[in-house]
Order: C-alpha cells, then structure tokens, then sequence
C-alpha cells in the first residue's frame, strides 16, 4: 500500500473529523492535534481547512464525473448503463466514504470557484443521468414512471448508502452491487 504524504495524511485525518463532528465544528487545532502536530506546523502542508474540504469534496465529485462521462459514451442500453451507474456508486461509496460525507454534508461550505465547480459537476452529472432514464423509457426499457422520481428515488438511495454500508459490516461488495442493481432495475414483487 502507498505511503501517505504528509498533505494527504492531513486531508485523511481532516476528512474522518468532518465527518465525526461536521466541517464547521471542526479547527485547525483539532486537525493538528489529531495528526500529532502543532497547529502552525500544519500550515506547512496545507493553506487553510476550506482546502481540505474542496480538496476532499472535488476528488469524490470528480470520480463521478469521470464514470458518468464513461457511461454516457458507451454504446449501450439505458438499463445496462444504469446498472453501471449504481455500480460506479457502490465503488465510490467502499473506496470515497469520508469523501461522500463531505460531498453529501458540507458542499455548501465550499467556497467560490470550488462551489461553482461542484455544483455544475452535480447538475451535469443528475442532467446525464435524467436522459438515460428518458431514453430507458423511450425505448420501452422503463416503465413510464415520471423520470425524475425514478433519479430522486435512485439517487437518494445512493447518495446516503456510505452511511448504511458502514453500519452493515461491510457487507460484501458483489452481493451489495448484484442486489442493489436487481432491487432498483426489477422491483421488490415477484413477478409469477
């Protein structure tokens, strides 16, 4: 496993604080004190705590970013690329947990070019997913449920899962993945 520089061991430890306490109830004393440093030696290895945060926050959103640009250029179906969609989310969520509660949590906290940035990664990301659900149901893949409550219900699910799947144990990723994808693609009722 890689070693971690001094900057990134920061940024792990600051991200486990906000995600304990929440960006605004944590300092830059706490995050000194945590890492076994004094709060001015911090300031060597990174600027302020709104550096942490858009550093921590624009990695996760760009992980999304990047799968979502993946899946809207593959030649495939709507369900298939949905399928990836969820998956891609179940990736991020094992490997970008206390990343996703920045991302879910603080974002607002983000300051100028880092909140424009994020917030238009966000919109762009939901707008790509809002048309593969029309074309699922353009095509007759999908049922002709109203698209943005087939993305809220996704979505919302998606979105909080780093909370459950740390309260599971670590549920296995393949279980979770295949499970995950049959619940939202196929439904709860048995169809006989």
């Amino acid at each position: 496993m890689k070693t971690l520089t001094r900057k990134e061991e920061i940024i792990s430890v600051a991200s486990l604080l906000f995600k304990e306490k929440g960006y605004s109830a944590v300092s830059m004393r706490d995050i000194a004190q945590a890492v076994g440093m004094k709060a001015a030696s911090l300031y060597n290895h990174i600027s302020s705590k709104q550096e942490i945060l858009a550093t921590l926050i624009l990695q996760v959103a760009k992980e999304f970013t990047t799968g979502m640009e993946a899946v809207v250029a593959e030649n495939n179906a709507p369900l298939q690329k949905i399928q990836t969609i969820i998956e891609m989310h179940i990736d991020i969520t094992v490997n970008y947990s206390e990343g996703l509660a920045a991302l879910n949590n603080d974002w607002m906290h983000l300051e100028d070019k880092d909140l424009a940035d994020f917030v238009q990664m966000r919109s762009d990301y939901e707008e790509n997913f809002r048309q593969i659900i029309k074309q699922g149901i353009d095509a007759g893949e999908i049922q002709p449920r109203h698209p943005e409550v087939i993305l809220f219900s996704i979505l919302s699910t998606l979105r909080t899962l780093y909370l459950w799947y740390q309260k599971r144990g670590k549920l296995d990723v393949n279980v979770l993945k295949k499970d995950m994808v049959a619940v939202f693609l196929n439904g709860i009722v048995n169809k006989h």
